[in-house]
């Protein structure tokens, strides 16, 4: 009996430390934060999910459409960073009808705040946001 308990937690420990190297992953899924910078392009996320052309100039209609769709619409300001990768946009940055968020649509930006995934979407989560060359 030892000898099989000793091998029972000898796989437990091998397998805790199989699974530890995925753990960021997992809690990031489970919603823990880590900070990041992301730069990219402001766009209109449900324009953008429609069709990914959909940013700046190319939106639908132009960039004064994606405008009326955060602003009057209501619809999610989001970021495509440079690598593809797609980030809703949250916190202090959207506050008042995403008035800080307005000036720069379809603009290069750059973001500094929380990443975290809710509901599928990951989000950053960040109080101001600064035009990028």
């Amino acid at each position: 009996m030892k000898t099989r308990a000793a091998l029972i937690g000898g796989c437990l420990v091998a397998l805790s430390i199989v699974t530890w190297g995925d753990g960021a992953r997992v809690a990031m899924a489970q919603g823990a934060t880590q900070t990041r910078t992301v730069t990219g392009q402001v766009v209109c996320l449900v324009c953008y999910h429609r069709n990914n052309a959909n940013t700046g100039a190319d939106h639908d209609s132009g960039r004064m459409c994606a405008h009326a769709c955060i602003k009057w619409e209501g619809n999610p300001p989001g970021i495509v960073a440079t690598d593809g990768k797609v980030y809703q946009l949250s916190g202090r940055v959207v506050a008042d009808n995403n008035a800080k968020v307005l000036p720069h649509i379809a603009h290069r930006v750059s973001v500094t705040g929380d990443v975290y995934v809710k509901d599928g979407m990951t989000m950053i989560r960040t109080d101001e946001m600064n035009a990028s060359p």
